[in-house]
């Protein structure tokens, strides 16, 4: 999820920039190339949130217009990477079980439902922005031949139907290494950090809910404990790899992760 932009942030986005994601390595080759966690005081500046979390606020992207109610978080650059993605195939989900970690406003579960995707499963912890999604998947989307849209409120998977496996999962988790408010919606959208991400990997191996041949996409930038992430990743038995590198061009990085279980598919 989307850490929230403070002003000077979302100046730096017209002058970011792309960077090829380096060589793909493994194991410790990888985690000696990630970056350590940005300086406390910067991560809690570039993460302070916008005044407006407790109004109704409006969304649009693609053409499509979404109302985000209060509490419900918009998506930001990060979330993007995800949605764009999504809806030109780069991740596919066309004829795929689809689990949209953090469901938020719902603009990835439209964006899979628009591609084609066999089974959506819309997870978010937050009942409020599971019930927008569905309204949004509804309203865009609506009932298409050959998809199905499963919206689940609830614990990371804990409402995943038992014997179900997914094919692809994204998530940009609220992995953010410093508590940057005491809003508790701030903290469930922003800030929960590392200890989120081994609970999420553990249950996929648990839990046995990566089908073969099955991906992880997972945005997490230096505001976040990245070695860590995917140290824990790679100990639950993922492969993992960069699949792509965004540089704001303020001192964060921001990192698209594809992992896979077991040898590279």
């Amino acid at each position: 999820m989307d850490p929230t932009l403070t002003g000077s942030r979302r100046r730096s986005e017209s002058r970011s920039e792309f960077r090829p994601a380096p060589r793909s390595r493994s194991g410790s080759a990888l985690l000696e190339q990630l970056p350590p966690p940005l300086p406390a005081e910067r991560i809690i500046a570039l993460n302070q949130p916008k005044d407006d979390l407790h109004t109704t606020r409006a969304y649009t992207w693609e053409g499509w217009d979404f109302e985000a109610p209060p509490g419900v978080f918009l998506p930001g650059a990060t979330s993007r990477m995800i949605h764009e993605r999504l809806l030109d195939g780069r991740i596919e989900v066309r004829g795929r079980r689809y689990g949209a970690m953090g469901a938020g406003l719902g603009v990835e579960a439209v964006a899979a439902g628009i591609r084609g995707a066999r089974e959506i499963y819309a997870f978010d912890i937050h009942a409020e922005s599971v019930d927008t999604a569905a309204r949004h998947y509804e309203r865009l989307v609506g009932t298409r031949e050959g998809t199905a849209f499963l919206p689940a409120a609830g614990d990371l998977f804990d409402r995943l139907p038992p014997g179900v496996r997914l094919d692809v999962i994204t998530f940009n988790p609220p992995a953010v290494s410093r508590r940057v408010s005491d809003d508790p919606a701030v903290v469930r959208n922003v800030c929960v950090g590392a200890p989120l991400l081994t609970r999420f990997f553990t249950q996929i191996r648990e839990r046995d809910l990566l089908a073969e041949g099955g991906e992880v996409f997972l945005v997490v930038s230096n505001t976040a404990d990245l070695r860590t992430i995917v140290r824990d990743a790679l100990d639950q038995g993922f492969t993992a790899e960069i699949d792509h590198l965004h540089d704001w061009r303020d001192g964060v990085l921001t990192f698209l992760f594809r992992l896979t279980r077991g040898a590279r598919s």
